[in-house]
């Protein structure tokens, strides 16, 4: 079968002409390797573009062509080198330029100069409250493609918008161009601006800022002190190449050393604020795509759970959280779309790390048509007409809220008896401790004692044994005087 190429020829693959032609067809990405045509990422979908293939020293001389001496040092040191490419009056693009098999290739991806809102992205409204907390850690993940650095983008330009504060961006390099609005921001691109992230992240503590934004967490360094400048009431938002929040926890306590993991999590339940777990899903009519969310926020559970270390019950707390906290888990987001109609069944199943919990979940809110066993091409939507559909959804909608009462009862009360048996264990331990020190005491004023009786047994013994020998002395017999010389009797 061949493969299906983009149509439009270009006849001199000049980058700029590249470029252009990237933006033209609404793509992504633009790949560029020796020997073979450029090749396009267009709705997720990997097309050669009908164009003369580049020879591998002429993409090496067009690439080094738009290098700086201090990109070209990296590339030379690092044998990769990452950095921002504008075309005038068309789009900015991160490029990412690195030897493979000894030749030099690069990928291209689009930044357009204007992006999105969070509202124009069609994301939760749950996460555009995220541009009003004042501290904590805000991490948004996914893979490479998922839409961290546009929904970064928006959130900071929704804060700088909305509220009197300085913005701090460290970036790899600077995407999104954000201006200025009620507050001010500042953009630091590392190689460009800072040698690494650690080390802006570290001089951005003493810029006087409200809010930090850490393209990306790649390292220990940097992870401790994001966690110490969320800690010390900063506003900290990153991102993480993860797929899920428990994911997304793990990986950072993973992170660290073994000896060390306690801490961290107790670190991370106090300033974690939200995980947002995102990728890209194509639209039921292949117009475009569409991001499906998952949303962790902190909650007393939550924390809870991040602070034991149980991390594998995150998704269901996720799940039953719904209402109250406005989390979801990506199933959940998953299922939203579907029932909007705005993704297929069978695109959400492909995409889902758990398609047979899916399915079962869509179950609940679909009926069967002709194939009552599953979805296909026979399986039919109830009529719009048709009241039950409504009951029924109504019907589960008041079963989820009666449960999710109860269930937040039961927590309720498992919560006051966990605080009640915790202060009865500190009542216990503090007159443990009571009893223990007024034994230690005790055992002092014994020894205390049996070192004065020793001590006064060993002077009465020695008085005795002086009086004895004075009795001795004065009990002992005379010795008779003895005669000598001219007196001596014979």
């Amino acid at each position: 079968m061949s493969q299906p190429e983009v149509r439009e020829p270009l006849t001199t693959p000049r980058l700029d002409e590249l470029l252009r032609f990237v933006v033209r067809q609404e793509a992504s990405d633009l790949h560029l390797k020796p020997t073979r045509p450029p090749l396009v990422r267009v709705k997720g979908r990997l097309l050669p573009i009908r164009a003369p293939a580049f020879q591998p020293d002429a993409l090496t001389q067009l690439l080094l062509s738009i290098l700086n001496d201090i990109q070209r040092k990296k590339l030379e040191q690092s044998l990769c080198v990452e950095f921002g490419h504008s075309v005038s009056g068309l789009s900015r693009f991160r490029a990412t330029v690195f030897y493979q098999r000894g030749t030099l290739g690069a990928v291209f991806r689009r930044v357009p100069f204007k992006f999105p809102s969070l509202a124009e992205w069609g994301l939760p409204d749950v996460i555009s409250e995220l541009a009003d907390l004042n501290q904590g850690l805000v991490l948004i993940t996914g893979p490479t493609g998922s839409g961290k650095s546009s929904t970064l983008a928006a959130l900071i330009h929704q804060i700088v918008q909305k509220r009197l504060v300085h913005v701090v961006t460290i970036e790899d390099p600077i995407e999104f161009l954000l201006t200025d609005g009620a507050g001010f921001i500042t953009q630091r691109e590392v190689g460009a601006d800072t040698p690494s992230f650690g080390d802006a992240l570290r001089n951005a503590l003493r810029q006087d800022p409200d809010v930090i934004m850490v393209g990306e967490n790649r390292d220990l360094e940097t992870m401790t002190t994001t966690l110490t400048a969320a800690e010390t009431g900063h506003l900290v938002l990153t991102t993480l190449h993860t797929n899920s929040a428990a994911q997304t926890i793990d990986r950072i306590i993973d992170m660290f050393p073994a000896e060390q993991q306690r801490q961290v999590r107790e670190q991370l339940a106090e300033v974690l604020r939200a995980v947002v777990s995102m990728q890209l899903v194509e639209r039921a009519d292949g117009s475009s795509m569409v991001a499906a969310v998952e949303i962790l926020r902190d909650s007393p559970r939550v924390s809870k759970l991040v602070k034991e270390g149980t991390i594998g019950e995150l998704r269901e707390e996720m799940e039953k959280s719904v209402t109250y906290h406005k989390m979801q888990t990506m199933n959940q987001s998953l299922a939203a779309l579907v029932i909007a109609e705005t993704v297929s069944t069978e695109t959400a199943l492909t995409v889902s790390n758990n398609p047979g919990e899916l399915d079962l979940m869509l179950r609940k809110f679909f009926y069967a048509g002709r194939n009552p066993d599953g979805y296909g091409e026979d399986a039919t939507m109830p009529s719009d007409a048709d009241y039950s559909r409504i009951h029924k959804l109504m019907e589960i909608e008041r079963l989820y809220d009666e449960s999710q009462e109860t269930h937040r009862q039961a927590i309720e009360d498992k919560e006051a008896r966990i605080r009640a048996l915790e202060q009865d264990l500190r009542q216990r331990i503090e007159s443990e401790q009571d009893r223990e020190e007024r034994l230690r005491q005790s055992e002092q004023e014994r020894e205390r004692a049996s070192r004065a009786l020793e001590s006064q047994r060993a002077e009465y013994e020695t008085k005795i044994e002086r009086l004895q020998a004075r009795i001795r002395e004065l009990t002992a017999e005379p010795t008779p005087p003895s005669r000598s010389g001219l007196f001596r009797r014979s």
